[in-house]
């Protein structure tokens, strides 16, 4: 799991790039983790031109839905984009912590540090 922190009024789309420098894919076999995914699922907040574009540039198949105003078309596998909701759920779970739903820290690191211990039992 990665957690990237931002403003409270900024875009999702600024925290893309922290997003895929400390994220690892677990190997099947044995060996080190690898540090580019096959593909990225993300909602329509991620979408943008220059966004799939530099996904495509690193070799990651992006599967985010385009916006009604984009254009042109993109093809998308809505199966894979299905398994989305695990996201969803596990913000959900996060959620359940009142510090965590409310944030009533001032410091940043303050917050993650307790977002990471809220993810523990959800990791474990």
């Amino acid at each position: 799991m990665i957690f990237a922190l931002t403003a409270g009024e900024r875009h999702d789309l600024t925290a893309l790039d922290d997003l895929l420098a400390g994220g690892r894919v677990k190997r099947t076999g044995p060996g080190r983790p690898r540090h580019r995914p096959e593909a990225i699922v993300a909602d329509r907040s991620y979408s943008s031109h220059a966004a799939r574009q530099d996904l495509r540039r690193r070799g990651i198949r992006p599967i985010i839905p385009q916006k009604r105003n984009e254009h042109p078309a993109y093809l998308m596998d809505w199966s894979l984009y299905r398994e989305r909701n695990r996201i969803e759920r596990l913000v959900n779970r996060l959620k359940q912590y009142r510090r965590i739903a409310t944030r009533y820290d001032k410091l940043a690191a303050t917050y993650h540090a307790f977002l990471m211990l809220a993810a523990i039992p959800a990791w474990l």
